[in-house]
């Protein structure tokens, strides 16, 4: 017996890496294994990681939550009261969301499972869902988990990977229901424009769609980029579901705390459905949550390290022989071309092997990630260990370029 055979067919090709080699970061013991023997591992979008990165304030308040015991007992399903109150505050004052913490925030554990249940009320079996490509690799499997399928619209790195309406409107259909975003994108790190994601919403308005946006990297913006909310534009308030994270910018991964924003209408469903699927999130985490969102400090120490972290980076990987790499506009993530000196898998395993560390393959972002590698620049506490594995990547890929007749 195939007991896959039993499975439904969202589900039966997935693979977690116990009887097949599986290369992405995020699946299976890969991952841990390599650490066991001692790889440094620039493939989780974990900023610090693996060390300490829990700010003093934080931690003082989730040992009082200990002590006093509170921590032990659920909150409600849709989540903590004041931390959704915090949230509506936060909301307002950066995104110029105007949010009823009673009716319009939603806390989930965690922005991934976040996303997926943004999603799962509107999408019915063969539903299409437009995805940028490249952006993050839930956003197609999630399609599919749901019973829809994703449909990759290719963005353009002359473009500076930014969406062109067009490319939507050519794939338009009358299957089609939603489109989903990050936004800032990942693994690009672009920050979509304001013309841009005008056209992009004005295009959802007129065709009736649905919108969810993934803003896990908007906490740090270089350049002075405006970072715009698309829930904020005319017309898409009422069709927006926007997922939020405190892993990213204020560095908090393990905590597992993000939040659903969208209006009462579709969260009314949300609400409904929160104790059968999310669960309540973590109570002690909640806790610790509205503390660094009320501790401003946290946020602006680590931009001064991101901002430090990327220029680092960009000097050392835009000096490689045969390799193209933008400045990150966003977050703590380089996006590297390194088409001139093999595919994404070929690269990546040669970094792993040559320089013992583990990046990511550009592919899993979809087939336009195909010559390219995806490295997480704010991984570890110590700059100069971050520097250390920056070298030893480009020491091994000027290698690589060598053996091309590159360099």
């Amino acid at each position: 017996m195939n007991i896959k055979d039993k499975m439904n067919n969202r589900f039966r090709d997935l693979e977690g890496g116990l009887f097949s080699k599986v290369t992405k970061a995020d699946v299976g013991e890969g991952a841990g294994n390599l650490m066991a023997q001692g790889y440094d591992i620039m493939a989780w979008a974990d900023p610090f990681f693996p060390d300490p990165s829990i700010p003093p304030s934080v931690k003082e308040t989730m040992i009082k939550a200990f002590e006093d015991g509170f921590s032990s007992h659920y909150t409600m399903p849709i989540g903590n009261t004041d931390l959704r109150r915090t949230v509506a505050k936060k909301l307002w004052e950066k995104n110029k969301i105007k949010a009823d913490p009673s009716r319009n925030i939603l806390i989930t554990p965690g922005s991934d499972s976040g996303l997926i249940y943004a999603m799962m009320p509107f999408i019915c079996e063969g539903d299409e869902v437009l995805v940028p490509d490249p952006s993050y690799p839930s956003n197609f499997l999630n399609a599919k988990l749901c019973g829809g399928v994703a449909v990759p619209v290719p963005l353009k790195e002359e473009n500076n990977w930014q969406p062109e309406v067009e490319e939507f409107e050519k794939r338009l259909t009358g299957k089609t229901k939603m489109v989903l975003i990050s936004h800032p994108n990942n693994p690009t790190t672009t920050v979509f424009r304001r013309e841009n994601l005008e056209k992009l919403c004005k295009f959802i308005v007129e065709n009736d769609l649905i919108l969810v946006c993934d803003q896990a990297f908007e906490d740090h913006i270089f350049d002075g980029i405006e970072f715009v909310s698309p829930a904020t534009l005319p017309g898409m308030w009422e069709r927006t579901v926007t997922v939020f994270s405190i892993s990213k910018g204020i560095g908090l991964s393990g905590f597992r705390v993000g939040y659903i924003v969208a209006d009462d209408h579709i969260m009314d469903v949300l609400y409904g459905g929160a104790v059968n699927i999310l669960g309540a999130t973590n109570t002690a985490a909640q806790l610790g949550a509205i503390t660094a969102l009320e501790d401003e400090s946290i946020l602006k120490e680590n931009y001064e390290i991101f901002e430090r972290r990327r220029r680092l980076a960009y000097e050392v990987f835009s000096s490689i022989p045969g390799v193209k790499v933008r400045m990150p506009e966003s977050g703590f993530l380089s996006w590297l071309n390194i088409s001139r000196l093999g595919t994404s898998a070929e690269v990546a395993e040669y970094i792993l092997r040559e320089a013992k560390v583990l990046v990511n393959e550009g592919t899993p972002y979809g087939k336009c990630g195909e010559g390219y590698i995806r490295i997480v620049h704010g991984c570890f506490r110590d700059e100069n260990r971050a520097l250390n594995a920056y070298n030893r990547i480009k020491d091994a890929l000027t290698r690589l370029a060598k053996e091309k007749g590159i360099a």
